[in-house]
């Protein structure tokens, strides 16, 4: 594939988007914390998603796949934070209606080519007034520089420390094709989408068969494996729009020109992944889990994920420790079958690299090393099964006491 280019401008890089963020007031007693975003095509676009997997489905999940299945295009993502607007019953879809309604007035576009996002507290009603206000307020801000965009995924965060966006171009069909991005995600993260918000912008000219598979094939290996907590939220979504204002031959197929499309969307889902990751709740390293020579590719999810979300070896992992008991304990209960005299461990980190794990036996490694390694804020841990050639790579972060205080504390 050609080169790919990191640019400015996050969501609204592509042609045709603008964005902005502001506050409203849906945060309580968080003051000067942006609450509501939107993205605004000024043509109409394809649209796919991708939705939790959680059968408790907050009323945004259910409106936007109605929206994205049936609508003939879209035109704007609305996002609120501080409220999920899940288990809300009839009365949170009704403002799911409401929300698409008063953008349809304010941005004069069709209701049925809005989509909506919420993420926050669980089981609270939209605070209507506030939220119509913020349309109102958004309608005349809406932007397409670089500012604009980061106000946008400011506003979308809640225990986020720092705001997740990216950009970037790569050519199709001798056109120059862009991608921008922007999710955020802290807690209640766990694999098959999760307190998860991710929205993806593009200009490349694809049919809507075609983006729903890119974004369906890409999310396997990006989003769904994340693991903050083990928890899979109501709320999760991942939204992606394509204007086709870059004027490549319409992908219709998967040919050479799709291939290079989902390469770019698979790079900006996996930047947008390890943000997410290594900014759990109280995170203070991104935890990497590599399963290597695995027989089958699940054999290597299966097991990588059981490594990211055991709460022991996140635990080793705050505390530099290279326990690798744990680890092996992890994959042992994983439920994938795989021969434990055989498998080696590593780790690596900017720090260098050690084997700490052959063939099922520790190799008299250097705990001082090995620590070293495991103090910087990036970790990666390599399971080599030695019994094929495929592959997986899961993220988490280590677990702290900073995230026990942020969840036991999250309503009040």
């Amino acid at each position: 594939m050609g080169s790919i280019k990191n640019i400015e401008g996050g969501v609204v890089a592509p042609k045709g988007f603008k964005a902005t963020g502001l506050e409203v007031g849906i945060k309580e007693g968080h003051s000067g914390k942006k609450d509501m975003a939107i993205v605004f095509a000024t043509v109409p676009c394809k649209a796919a998603g991708t939705f939790t997997t959680n059968r408790v489905k907050a009323a945004p999940v259910k409106w936007d796949r109605q929206i994205v299945d049936n609508s003939e295009y879209v035109r704007a993502v609305v996002v609120n934070s501080g409220i999920a607007n899940a288990c809300t019953g009839e009365e949170g879809y009704g403002y799911c209606r409401d929300i698409a309604e008063k953008t349809s007035e304010m941005f004069n576009i069709p209701s049925d080519s809005v989509l909506v996002a919420s993420t926050g507290v669980i089981g609270a009603q939209l605070p209507m007034d506030k939220i119509n206000k913020g349309i109102e307020l958004m309608a005349p801000l809406v932007g397409d520089k670089p500012e604009d965009a980061t106000l946008a995924a400011k506003a979308i965060m809640t225990t986020d420390t720092v705001s997740k966006q990216i950009a970037i171009q790569v050519e199709i069909g001798g056109k120059t094709v862009t991608i921008g991005g922007m999710c955020k995600g802290s807690g209640m993260i766990h694999i098959n989408m999760c307190t998860m918000l991710g929205f993806i912008t593009t200009d490349c000219n694809i049919s809507k068969k075609m983006l729903q598979t890119a974004l369906s094939e890409t999310i396997e290996d990006t989003f769904n494996m994340v693991s903050v907590d083990g928890d899979t939220s109501t709320n999760d979504t991942v939204l992606c729009l394509a204007s086709g204002l870059a004027e490549n031959e319409e992908i219709k197929e998967k040919n050479s020109d799709y291939i290079t499309f989902k390469e770019a969307l698979v790079k900006v889902a996996t930047w947008l992944s390890k943000k997410i990751a290594g900014d759990g709740e109280g995170a203070t390293a991104l935890f990497e889990v590599k399963v290597i020579n695995a027989m089958s590719k699940k054999q290597a999810v299966t097991i990588s994920k059981s490594i990211v979300t055991s709460s022991l070896t996140k635990a080793a992992i705050y505390g530099h420790d290279a326990n690798w008991g744990r680890i092996l304990c992890a994959m042992g209960y994983s439920g994938a079958d795989f021969d434990p005299d055989i498998v080696d461990i590593y780790f690596e980190s900017k720090a260098g690299k050690i084997k700490i794990v052959e063939n099922g036996v520790a190799t008299g490694y250097s705990e001082e090393e090995a620590t070293k390694i495991l103090s910087e804020p990036e970790v990666t841990a390599i399971a080599d099964l030695k019994q094929g050639a495929m592959e997986a790579t899961a993220w988490g972060c280590d677990l702290t006491y900073d995230y026990v205080k942020i969840n036991a504390d999250y309503r009040s």
